[in-house]
């Protein structure tokens, strides 16, 4: 049986071939285009990596210039912009094939008291116990899934997310803008805080600009449709871990000129508020 967390783990911690050079294998979803959580999760890798043990990040905003080709490794070029008495800076410049295709730049900071107040998590959610995983609903249209990702869609996941509101890419169907998912880890992960930080930014681009399109009743695989991240900001607010189950609460509080914008937020099972994330994506329908 294949170690398919494992395997993610490796992909995220990536290979250091200079001081703050690091090249990065890439992942092939079923669509030829690198998943864009795979860049972000790489990214702040290798940002992590160059910064004392005892800091964190706490934000990072970044942007897709290009699409990844997920047949080619990505380079990925820190920049120590910043290392203060409080706060540690980095850039990383993502390049493929002599190309940039990604800029992030994240904020690093050590543990601090200070003051504390957080959004509640919505009442009434139910739990993940009481849901099915996608891969479960997944195998019951199996032969509804295109043939070029299907194997994909049916395979173990690293990731297990379970949705409270169903919603099919397949046949999608119109309906308010507002998801709720819980994500968990599928296995045990190390306790360095950095690991869990990076495994949830590349979790944090599942089913999330998808809630831009919920209210048009399209989805990126309605034909016509051309879909992409465009940006994609992230805080870090407590401590967490990513092998025991977050709440992932997803709003889309406006889609106009072709652009989609999603706001998210990472809920533990006790309630408490541990990171937000917002994106604007492109939402085309070239069909008209």
């Amino acid at each position: 049986m294949r170690d398919v967390l494992g395997e993610l783990l490796v992909l995220l911690r990536l290979e250091r071939v200079g001081d703050r050079i690091f090249r990065g294998q890439s992942q092939d979803l079923g669509w030829g285009a690198v998943f864009g959580g795979q860049v972000l999760g790489q990214s702040l890798s290798a940002a992590a990596q160059t910064v004392p043990d005892k800091r964190h990040v706490h934000s990072m905003h970044a942007y897709f210039l290009r699409q990844g080709d997920a047949r080619y490794p990505i380079v990925y070029e820190v920049d120590p912009i910043r290392d203060g008495t409080s706060f540690t800076t980095r850039r990383v410049v993502a390049s493929q094939r002599d190309q940039a295709i990604f800029i992030l730049s994240a904020s690093f900071q050590g543990v601090e008291a200070g003051f504390d107040h957080a959004a509640t998590m919505p009442a009434g959610v139910p739990g993940p116990d009481e849901l099915e995983s996608e891969q479960e609903l997944a195998r019951r249209v199996a032969d509804k899934i295109p043939e070029s990702f299907r194997a994909q869609a049916l395979a173990d996941r690293p990731i297990e997310i379970r949705a409270v509101q169903q919603w099919s890419l397949l046949t999608p169907k119109k309906l308010p803008p507002r998801r709720q998912l819980w994500y968990r880890a599928n296995g045990r992960l190390p306790d360095d805080p950095a690991v869990h930080r990076y495994l949830l930014a590349y979790a944090s681009d599942f089913n999330f600009l998808p809630t831009a399109m919920m209210p048009h009743g399209v989805s990126w695989l309605t034909p016509g449709m051309q879909v992409a991240s465009l940006d994609h900001a992230m805080w870090f607010h407590r401590p967490f871990r990513f092998d025991e189950w977050l709440l992932y609460d997803v709003e889309s509080p406006s889609a106009s000129g072709a652009r989609g914008l999603v706001l998210g937020r990472f809920y533990d099972r006790a309630g408490t508020l541990v990171a937000s994330v917002a994106q604007e994506g492109l939402v085309r329908n070239r069909a008209g």
